[in-house]
This record gives C-alpha cells, structure tokens and sequence, in this order.
C-alpha cells in the first residue's frame, strides 16, 4: 500500500514545482513589461527628483491587466498561498491598484486618506513629512479585528505614510501580513520603518 501511495505523492510534489515555475515565469516576464511602460521625469516636483511616471500601465488595458495578476502572483507567492481579507491602499495611487486587487483576490477593499476627507469617526494617525507633520485617517470599523490585511502603494519612498497606514490597521486590531509596492526607492530605505514584510514589483530606479 505504502508503495502505491509514493508515485502519488512524488506527483503532487512535481506537480507543485511545475505550478510554481509556472508562476515565477509569469511574473518575470510580467515585470518586463511593466518597467517598459514606466516613463520618468527629471527634476519634477522639485529639483533633484526623479519623478517615476505610472501613469502609462493605466492607459493601456493589457499593461493594467499585467499590473494586477503581478500583484496576485506576488501576494499569493509571498503568502504561501494565503489570501488576505482587505487591501488597503494608501492616498492617493494607491486607490488606482487596490480595488481592482481586492476584487481579484476576493477582498474587501478599504481606503487610506487625508484627514478630513472621510466621513464619520475616524481613527487618525500622524507621520512626519519634511515639512512638519501629516495626518492619515480610515473610518473607525472598517478593518474588523482578526482580519488579515494587505497595503498597497505604488511607491516606497521614505516609507513614513506607509508606516501610519499600518499603524492605523494594528489600531483597530487588524492583522497586517505585509506591505505590496510597485516600485522601491531603496536608497531611502523606507522599508526599515514598517512593522511587517515588505514587497516590491520593480526595486531601484531604471
């Protein structure tokens, strides 16, 4: 019996591996795409910026599909599979990927903004800016306690919103799995401030 059953199990383990080649070829050449649709912007907003221009994935229907099975192939490889019960996205960019993620992925979608741009109590948090200090806010229940939460952005930078965005989610007793990026300015090491893993599409800047 027990060597009936071994041929099985080496199928489902080979299988697996397929399934997961499979998948990290999708991505890679997913992300090839993606890079050659971004378009960059010297000295904008300020000088000595390189300003990176996402835009371009939203214009074009294929490269927006592109962006969005990378973002659930990374989620769902980096989880192991699990799946989370929100996505949260960051104002304001992160509002042009998380819906369409969570309506993927088969979850709730909740929204991180300004203070004063919600209605109803609000849970507020504070970060620094380098000019003074900034307020993040999300409606007070829309994270229930226990559930599993994704934040998505479209660039980590000095990683200071990203931060008060989690910071709000673990307030209201959410679960943080981890932070989901297209894009990392690694050289600010923005990743150092956040309290759970961190994961980008495109790391560095072309």
């Amino acid at each position: 019996m027990s060597s009936s059953s071994a041929p099985n199990a080496s199928a489902q383990v080979t299988g697996h591996s397929t399934s997961h080649s499979s998948s990290a070829a999708e991505l890679a050449s997913l992300k090839v795409s993606l890079r050659a649709a971004l378009r960059q912007f010297p000295d904008f907003p300020s000088p000595g910026i390189l300003f990176e221009d996402i835009l371009p994935i939203f214009a074009d229907p294929t490269l927006h599909e592109a962006l969005i099975r990378s973002l659930e192939l990374h989620i769902l490889e980096s989880s192991g599979g699990q799946k989370p019960d929100v996505i949260v996205g960051l104002e304001a960019r992160g509002f042009l990927m998380g819906p369409s993620l969570a309506l993927r992925l088969g979850a709730a979608f909740v929204p991180v903004r300004k203070q004063g741009k919600l209605p109803g109590p609000c849970e507020t948090q504070g970060y620094e800016k380098e000019y003074g200090t900034d307020f993040f806010q999300m409606q007070a229940g829309s994270i229930k306690p226990g559930q599993k939460v994704i934040v998505v952005d479209d660039i980590i930078a000095t990683g200071g919103s990203a931060k008060a965005g989690g910071e709000l989610i673990q307030k209201m007793g959410g679960e943080l799995l981890g932070f989901i990026f297209l894009l990392e300015l690694e050289f600010l090491h923005g990743r150092d401030k956040l309290p759970a893993p961190v994961h980008t599409l495109l790391t560095g800047q072309a």
